[in-house]
């Protein structure tokens, strides 16, 4: 599997406050085919990444409007569908109000192309519809907003939930392999065993009465 990176910078906004950020955005497949994993910003350095491949989806994985924001225009230009969890429908809308998403993601289906085949697991927290996808094969997950190198994703603003979160990442990530290489939304890649050590900590706390919820005031989170 070829994985390619493109980062772009932009405004997050939600709940009336607007943080200027830098996305990554995950091209995967081989040189013929590939997924694109998110779609901030501009579309006009992803399409230049892809150069010339077919597109086969732009895989959104969640609606916040830093991962949104340039996917109807990716996907015009290269003739692509656009690929979200209805949960996260409310979050779509907001920046697409005349619009709908393509196509349903599905958790527990499977996505292919380009000898790519990304596991569909639906972790919850940061928003509702928010997804990873995982190729076994290469043992290598696209994280999105949920897990980041250094801890889980926010959970302070609307629609998301600290403990929600914590269950997924103990049920949907932290049951892979510990080599497993985790490509996040926002800075730099790692691993789940790098990482389990800490959301163990966290999970323990939180089952502990009146456990604050730290995740917003980690360095990174988005």
């Amino acid at each position: 599997m070829g994985i390619e990176l493109v980062t772009t910078t932009g405004i997050f906004a939600l709940d009336g406050g607007e943080w200027e950020v830098t996305n990554n955005i995950w091209l995967v497949g081989d040189d013929r085919r590939v997924f694109v994993i998110d779609a901030a910003h501009d579309h006009r350095p992803i399409v230049e990444a892809v150069n010339g491949r077919t597109v086969t989806g732009v895989i959104l994985t969640h609606g916040h409007n830093d991962h949104i924001n340039a996917a109807a225009a990716l996907a015009d230009d290269v003739d692509a569908p656009i690929h979200l969890h209805p949960g996260d429908t409310m979050l779509w809308s907001v920046v697409y109000p005349d619009r709908k998403p393509d196509r349903e993601i599905v958790p527990g289906t499977t996505l292919k192309t380009g000898g790519v085949e990304l596991a569909i697991r639906h972790t919850p927290g940061h928003s509702p519809g928010c997804c990873c996808f995982y190729d076994a094969t290469s043992g290598v997950v696209f994280s999105g907003d949920t897990l980041f190198c250094g801890g889980p994703g926010a959970t302070g603003r609307s629609f998301s939930d600290f403990p929600t979160i914590l269950t997924s990442i103990r049920s949907q990530l932290l049951t892979l392999p510990a080599q497993t290489i985790v490509h996040t939304g926002h800075g730099d890649s790692t691993t789940i065993g790098a990482e389990t050590p800490l959301l163990q900590a966290l999970i323990h706390d939180a089952a502990t009465p009146n456990a604050a919820d730290p995740a917003d005031e980690m360095d990174g989170r988005m």
